[in-house]
């Protein structure tokens, strides 16, 4: 396992930041609408944005729309649904969509599947459909089965595991995907990719991230292409808190400060 201190000394103005949310930025709950992130983590990720001209985004199955909830009052780049939709640091969007027939039949028939499941439960995303199983561990193969035939029907359609969830979601759309995009544009442009997260979805940013010569890092257990190793949200926390510290520190020894930090300061 590797230990906090042993991740490398940052350099300032030299790294883009990118986040997973639940089991990295917020511990999971049994119910995804009880995760939240601290408020300290909520100032030290401003701190990191205002010291890195505001490379730093979120990457999350999530929709932007709860990720701006979830990390009020900053508002970041961020890629939500696991990519299929994105906004950069300018505001501006890119989306991918599912026709709203096919939407509306999807939906349909993953309710039906699902209403035989006990405790399984079906989040609609629009663009995506999230099939979660927590509270009905039992249901897991049922639950696979169920999203394997509906995407074997449907090529344009991707799975997608998770923890105790199955998603589904349109071909091509990935974290790894996401971060190359943000890595084509300012302020992420030019900068060493750092990405933290914790779970299968992870896995295709991790693999960007290398790709780029950038620092991957997993959070807890399990098999994966990271290169370095968090042993949990809280060391997560530790981390972020000696990042932003050091980040600083190095900073005042800067005399003049970039005028794209403080310009990126006044948008929180």
């Amino acid at each position: 396992m590797t230990e906090v201190s042993s991740v490398p000394p940052l350099a300032p103005g030299s790294y883009a930041f990118f986040f997973d949310l639940d089991g990295t930025l917020a511990d999971i709950k049994p119910q995804p609408e009880q995760v939240f992130i601290p408020q300290t983590v909520r100032e030290h990720l401003q701190q990191l944005a205002e010291e890195t001209d505001g490379a730093v985004a979120l990457i999350s199955g999530r929709s932007m729309s709860e990720l701006d909830r979830l990390s009020a009052p900053l508002h970041l780049p961020l890629a939500g649904v696991h990519g299929a939709e994105r906004r950069d640091i300018n505001g501006k969007k890119h989306c991918v969509t599912l026709a709203p027939a096919l939407e509306k039949t999807l939906c349909e028939r993953l309710q039906a599947g699902l209403a035989a499941l006990d405790g399984t439960r079906l989040e609609p995303k629009g663009m995506a459909f999230a099939l979660h199983y927590r509270q009905a561990l039992q249901h897991e193969q049922a639950v696979l089965a169920l999203g394997r035939r509906l995407v074997a029907e449907y090529p344009e359609l991707a799975l997608q595991p998770g923890k105790c969830v199955l998603e589904i979601k349109p071909q091509g759309i990935s974290k790894g995907a996401a971060i190359a995009a943000f890595m084509q544009e300012a302020p992420f442009s030019g900068r060493m990719p750092v990405f933290l997260g914790d779970d299968l979805t992870d896995e295709a940013g991790f693999e960007v991230v290398n790709r780029l010569g950038g620092i991957s890092i997993k959070v807890g257990k399990g098999e994966t292409q990271a290169q370095r190793r968090l042993e949990d949200v809280q060391a997560v926390y530790r981390w972020l808190e000696q990042t932003t510290h050091q980040l600083e520190q190095k900073q005042e020894s800067i005399p003049v400060r970039r005028a794209g930090n403080d310009s990126f300061s006044r948008r929180f």
